[in-house]
């Protein structure tokens, strides 16, 4: 019996050394190569689009950070066999020749994922995952041509990633002679399927174009045809600044890091230093609440210690981060670019004041577009976008979607259905700003359902809804008076003929009489409601339903609130009893 112990023993052992040989690290690059669907190359249709969106996305920011307006141009040869050339060009700052192969060939690696200030990129992967795909499916490299400054050479690369170790490879490099002052050329080769539809290249440039007023973009697609979007304002967005994390969004992990990391010696420099809105007042503050000593060493901190000045930090009350690292589009250039690219006959715009969610600032921009020749028995369009992007796929799972189905639309003129999208010739955009937009996966496409962020998107909403029933309603009453104003037109003659015919009159003296009526209901034109006047009794009851929706939105902001200590009670006293 013992022997068969041992035997079992040392069979067991020998399979545990067989497992450890079989395990090994895998780089980011091999991950992402197996799960490119969690990027947005799930399909080829989407693969197409998805590879543009970031060079598109990359252009765009490269230009607003050195103070360029932006002239970008997209080109789509089909190269058959559902393999496509996609060629993007932009007037930018260009990159160094050190940093080419790192940007478009490395995952996970950029300027932005530290950098607390709004832009379009967060992560580092992009336009290398463009590349990892192009790879895959064509086996040919990026091709990119870089040039800064029109003293310097142009700079060709060739590059390929090494997936097992997440490293570039160059297959070629270069100086070559380029016309341009300074810029990024990129070729990139993929499979893909060109289709026009909503969830296009095309639906894709025309809502970069709209929210990005500021930029041209030519765009060139495989049949040939080109269309031209041309920037409708001379005006570059206000350049974001970087900020420091609030005391709101941190988690103990996150401070533990920070703790050991910070060159500060005390724990009041510490706060001061490396958190916004935190004086030496607030740190002195936080430290005493924690039952730690202000002049305490940051890297002495222990866990404990940490999780009591997280408490601490959470209950002193600190003043919301600052709001200059977000640059808005503005209400007056977001209408601009519905107007250029959506024809209807009534627009309103809104910029929210900032928010905060998790310790991080946001603001939250939203456009109605009305009439004109948009199909009025379909549902509304929708376009969302987040840090100037628009988003295209899951459309269902993003808050944004949810906040227009829980708004009142009937209220403003639409008609809607209980828990769906409103019906109407209307298009409804929503556009959220921050230093971190907060998506639903890496594929950048759903914001996440922080109810902070859709209890301001419902605010911004009810306001551009009021703006368009004041509209309709005007629009409405317009249309009644024209109505009444015909049936009495078509009467008038016979007016006059009974007249005649009762008092005796000429032919010439009726025919005055009629011209008469005439200029009595032209001179009462627009007394029942005129289109484009303010209308005191209507701008009462708008009011009235604004204040009636931010006080109910309050309302239910205050029985959340309420709600959240009762149901960790009952969840205590529920375990307490299945503990029992």
């Amino acid at each position: 019996m013992t022997q068969i112990k041992l035997a079992e023993t040392e069979q067991h052992q020998t399979k545990a050394h067989e497992l450890a040989k079989k395990q090994r690290e895998i780089s980011v690059a091999e991950f992402f190569e197996k799960n490119r669907h969690l990027l947005g190359f799930d399909n080829k249709r989407k693969a197409l689009l998805t590879a543009i969106k970031e060079a598109v996305d990359n252009s765009l920011d490269a230009c607003e950070e050195a103070r360029i307006l932006p002239e970008i141009s997209v080109e789509i040869i089909e190269m058959g066999d559902e393999r496509y050339r996609v060629i993007i060009e932009d007037n930018g700052p260009g990159i160094v020749k050190a940093q080419v192969p790192n940007i478009f060939a490395k995952l996970l690696y950029g300027s932005k994922f530290h950098s607390l200030k709004q832009s379009r990129g967060q992560q580092g992967i992009g336009i290398s995952a463009a590349a990892l795909y192009g790879q895959l499916t064509t086996g040919r490299p990026i091709k990119i041509t870089s040039k800064i400054s029109p003293k310097n050479p142009a700079y060709y690369f060739e590059l390929s990633l090494d997936t097992q170790n997440n490293k570039p490879i160059v297959v070629k490099q270069e100086e070559i002679e380029w016309k341009k002052d300074h810029g990024i050329h990129i070729e990139l080769d993929l499979e893909g399927i060109y289709q026009k539809g909503p969830q296009s290249v095309d639906a894709y440039l025309k809502q970069t174009a709209i929210i990005n007023p500021h930029a041209t973009i030519i765009y060139t697609n495989p049949k040939p045809e080109q269309l031209i979007f041309p920037r409708v304002t001379d005006q570059l967005p206000t350049e974001p600044k970087e900020i420091k994390p609030h005391p709101y969004g941190i988690e103990v992990g996150m401070l533990i890091k920070m703790l050991s990391w910070t060159e500060s010696r005390t724990l009041q420099s510490f706060f001061t230093t490396e958190f916004a809105r935190v004086g030496p007042g607030t740190a002195k503050e936080i430290c005493n609440k924690a039952g730690i000593l202000p002049n305490h060493n940051p890297r002495e901190v222990n866990r404990d210690q940490a999780e009591r000045l997280l408490k601490a930090m959470r209950e002193v009350k600190i003043i919301a981060p600052p709001t200059d690292c977000i640059s808005p589009i503005g209400a007056e250039d977001l209408k601009k670019g519905l107007k250029k690219e959506i024809n209807a006959e009534f627009y309103a715009a809104t910029t929210r004041p900032p928010a905060v969610y998790r310790g991080n600032p946001f603001v939250i921009e939203c456009a109605v577009a009305y009439g004109g020749d948009q199909p009025s028995e379909e549902p509304v369009r929708v376009l969302r976008f987040a840090n100037r992007v628009p988003l295209l796929y899951q459309q269902g799972g993003c808050g944004s979607t949810d906040a227009i189905i829980q708004t009142a639309w009937r209220n403003y003129g639409l008609s809607q259905s209980k828990d769906s999208i409103p019906v109407g010739p209307c298009t409804i955009v929503v556009h959220m700003a921050s230093v971190w937009v907060p998506f639903t996966s890496e594929a950048k496409e759903a914001i996440a359902h922080y109810p902070e962020i859709i209890k301001e998107i419902k605010l911004a909403l009810q306001e551009c809804g009021r703006e368009l029933a004041r509209y309709t309603n005007k629009k409405r009453k317009y249309s009644d008076e024209l109505q009444k104003r015909s049936y009495i037109e078509k009467y008038i003659p016979h007016v006059g003929l009974a007249l005649e015919g009762i008092l005796g009159l000429k032919k010439s003296d009726r025919e005055e009489m009629e011209k008469e009526l005439r200029e009595i209901l032209e001179r009462t034109r627009g007394e029942l409601e005129e289109l484009g006047e303010e209308n005191e009794e209507y701008d009462e009851e708008f009011a009235r339903i604004g204040a009636k929706e931010e006080s109910e939105e309050a309302a239910d902001t205050e029985a959340e609130a309420e709600e959240k200590p009762k149901k960790k009670k009952k969840a205590k006293d529920e375990s307490e009893e299945g503990k029992a």
